[in-house]
């Protein structure tokens, strides 16, 4: 599998996402959203968008895993983030770059971040949903 990550000329160039993600390969593989709980269902982080956003971080690569996929083969990642603000940025920020150190990643892929009103549960602040291509 390959994963071509391109910002093409006549689009804005970004430091933390790429425009374009090519993805070739047979399987693909789609993630639920990724929240702020441990293995035990325990909350991670309250009211603390950089731990929720590491922990959310840490389970999308324990279920990419369960297919055989690491976080450098996902294509597409969208992420929900409660009452987001721009203000918000250098938490989130600051939490991917703590899950990335710790899985020794660093994917750039298409992205999409949307701000939302409430996620499922009241106390979570962040879930991202991933898909990658095997």
């Amino acid at each position: 599998m390959t994963i071509t990550l391109l910002n093409p000329d006549g689009l804005p160039k970004s430091d933390v996402y790429h425009q374009v993600a090519v993805a070739t390969g047979a399987t693909h593989v789609f993630v639920s959203g990724q929240v702020a709980r441990d293995a035990d269902g325990a909350r991670v982080g309250e009211n603390d968008l950089a731990a929720q956003t590491e922990q959310a971080y840490l389970n999308l690569s324990t279920a990419l895993g369960a297919a055989g996929a690491t976080l450098n083969d996902v294509a597409k990642v969208t992420i929900y983030v409660v009452d987001w603000a721009p203000e918000k940025m250098p938490l989130f920020l600051e939490g991917v770059g703590r899950a990335f150190a710790t899985l020794g990643a660093a994917p750039v892929p298409a992205v999409t971040l949307i701000g939302v009103a409430a996620l499922a549960e009241p106390d979570l602040l962040i879930e991202i949903e991933a898909t990658a291509v095997l």
